[in-house]
Parts: C-alpha cells; structure tokens; sequence
C-alpha cells in the first residue's frame, strides 16, 4: 500500500531524483520546494502525475499536512549557495528542522534528516566513522552550513529521545549526476561546464586533497533503504563511496571523458576547506542490508556528461 511522502527541497538536485523513486514504488509524494536553489526544470516531467504534488513553501515556516513519512532534504547545499546568506542557511537548517519535526511528532510520521559530510569539518582522522565527533570551524565562512547541520542533528535526536519521533539521520558525502545546479560550484559539476565551454578546469590548492565520489542512484538507494531500516536504526549512518580521488585525477578524467582541449589551472585553496573526506561505511552495510556504492566514477561521470551536453543544446549554449 502506497505512503503519503513529504519530502522538503523535493525540486533540488538529490530531491528530485528521491521524487522520481517514491513514485515509481507507487507512493503519493508531496514536494516542497522555495526555488532558492531547487528548479522547477527538475521535477516538470512529474507535473501531470496524480500521485506528485508541488507546493512552494518555505520550511522556516510551519507546514501542516497528514503525511506518514518525511525526508528534510531543503537547505543549500554548495559553498557558493549557502555563503550567499549564511544566516538564511542556518534558519533553514534550525528553524526547518524544528518545524518538520514538528509536524512529524503531530502525525506520528517517520522523518529522515539529510545531514552532511561537513559535520565533520576538515577531519583528522582517515576514514571518517559515526562516532567521530568532527574538527569544525564553529565561525568560519563554512559554520552556517556546518553549525546548521550539526545543530539539526543534535535537534532530531532530542526530539526522539523526548517526544518518540522516529527519526533516521543520514550523514551525505559527495553526490553527483544529472541535475546537477551548473553553477553550484562543486568539483564534479565546475570540471565538466568547464570542459564542455572549453575554459581551463580550475584547481584550488595543489590539487592533491582528495574526494570520494557517489552517484546519485546509489545515495537514493541509501536514504530510501534508511527510511525503511529498523525503528531502532536512528543513525548517524555516513552514505558515501570509499574510493578516493585527487582533484587532480578528477580533473584529467572530465577532460579525458569530454575530449575537451581545457588546460589545469591552479587558484588559492578556500578557508576551511578539508584536504581529505572518506566516509567509513560500515555501519551502513550492518544496519542497511549491505548498501554500498555500485557506480563506478567513469560509468556515473558520462552519465553526467551526457546530462549537460542535452541541457546545453536545449539552452542553445553548444551546437
């Protein structure tokens, strides 16, 4: 029998995709979306579905509905976004927080928080397990973000152990694929606009800091397979790939893949930003039926690749 899902930042880039698995498994999905970095391009071919509904609403705001489960996906999610206005970042991560959590403790729905890698700040120690407490900057250019999410945390677990909420924390490391914001400043989505305008790939730093890399089908598999976990599987559980990259390999591998002419060039590394992230996953495959990451970067990178090529020729910006 199908669910009603509440899913809030269901028109961003992980938001959508996560619409487009909850319909298909045949379940009522209501979206909420405020377009600050969610687009209406991402879930239009949901738009004469019965079974998707789209509401623009602010979760700063209370909403009130009758839902059995809810995912908080709504907060930017890129250093350029969520630096615009830091302070409206930490509202959406705290004031959001609390009113989902509000009305999932009113309807006695099931809510899942999409926590990040960032609660972890530049680590020091390799690979990063749930019980590492983090090493964040508490007032640098990257806190609003860190802070917000670190605080959500902390929100969900209080409103279980006080109220009863049946909650699920998922700790996300870095996600990528088709729909993808181009202009979201990540690595994956900055190399291969780059590449495909053939400008040079911009590196910062030395460019041998490393990432770890999960496409989006597999992160998908992860929350929805949390979402249905155990009542007594609460989380923090890290969602993220163990094989690492350099920026560099990164780079030479969207110039391989795209044919593209585009040289390296080297700019300043921003404050804060960590050398190394690599989730430990353990955890995940105990308490998620053996979840791991099956996508393989060059597999997930044409995918991705493909994407904005068709986006580009609709935008008329590459013939």
């Amino acid at each position: 029998m199908g669910k009603s899902i509440l899913i809030a930042g269901g028109a961003g880039f992980i938001g959508s995709h996560l619409c487009d698995k909850l319909i298909n498994d045949g379940h009522d999905v209501i979206c909420l979306d405020n377009f600050i970095t969610g687009s209406k391009h991402n879930i239009e071919h949901l738009m004469g579905n019965t079974k998707f509904e789209l509401v623009r609403h602010d979760i700063i705001q209370p909403f009130y509905a009758e839902v059995d489960e809810i995912y908080n996906l709504a907060c930017p999610a890129s250093p350029v976004h969520y630096q615009i206005n830091p302070i409206k970042t930490i509202k959406t991560s705290v004031l959001g927080a609390i009113n989902l959590l509000g009305l999932a403790k009113r309807t006695n729905a099931k809510i899942l928080q999409a926590s990040t890698s960032e609660v972890y700040g530049n680590p020091n120690i390799q690979p990063q397990p749930e019980s590492y407490w983090g090493n964040v900057n508490p007032i640098g250019k990257r806190s609003s973000y860190d802070e917000g999410k670190r605080c959500a945390e902390s929100l969900f677990m209080n409103y279980h152990t006080e109220n009863g909420v049946r909650i699920k924390i998922a700790r996300i490391f870095n996600t990528y694929g088709p729909r993808m914001h181009p202009e979201d400043g990540r690595v994956v989505s900055n190399f291969i606009i780059q590449a495909l305008k053939g400008k040079d790939l911009t590196v910062y730093g030395d460019g041998t800091q490393t990432r770890c890399f999960q496409y989006i089908t597999d992160l998908i598999e992860g929350i929805t397979r949390l979402m249905n976990s155990d009542e007594d599987v609460t989380g923090p559980i890290n969602l993220g790939n163990t094989k690492s990259f350099t920026v560099i390999e990164l780079a030479k591998k969207v110039i391989e893949i795209t044919g593209s002419q585009s040289k390296i060039i080297y700019k300043p590394l921003p404050s804060d930003d960590p050398m190394h992230r690599l989730p430990n996953i353990d955890l995940a495959k105990q308490q998620l039926n053996g979840w791991e990451p099956n996508i393989q970067l060059e597999h997930g990178l044409k995918n991705t690749i493909n994407y904005y090529i068709e986006q580009f020729k609709i935008n008329n910006l590459i013939a």
